[in-house]
């Protein structure tokens, strides 16, 4: 993991627990991630630049332009995210 992004360590096996972790952020249930949830959800994983991550995740992801991660943009997304070194441990 590289230091100084995140202050927890998750430890990711591959991107299908990434996508689980990223819709958990969708808190108003529309299956969109917004840049304010996406931020919210980061920063609560202790990433830190949470609003500059999510705004470039926002225009790396967002193959549409609608200002929102949908379910087809959610792979684009976690490939981005597991570059981050960002590591999730499921018991």
């Amino acid at each position: 993991m590289r230091k100084g992004w995140c202050h927890r360590s998750i430890e990711f096996f591959s991107e299908d627990p990434i996508k689980g972790v990223l819709k958990t952020f969708d808190t108003n249930g529309d299956g969109k991630l917004s840049r304010k949830e996406l931020k919210v959800g980061l920063k609560s994983l202790g990433v830190r630049f949470a609003g500059i991550r999510a705004w470039r995740a926002l225009r790396r992801a967002d193959a549409n332009g609608d200002g929102q991660i949908g379910d087809e943009e959610i792979d684009e997304l976690a490939k981005y995210a597991s570059k981050w070194g960002l590591s999730i441990t499921t018991y």
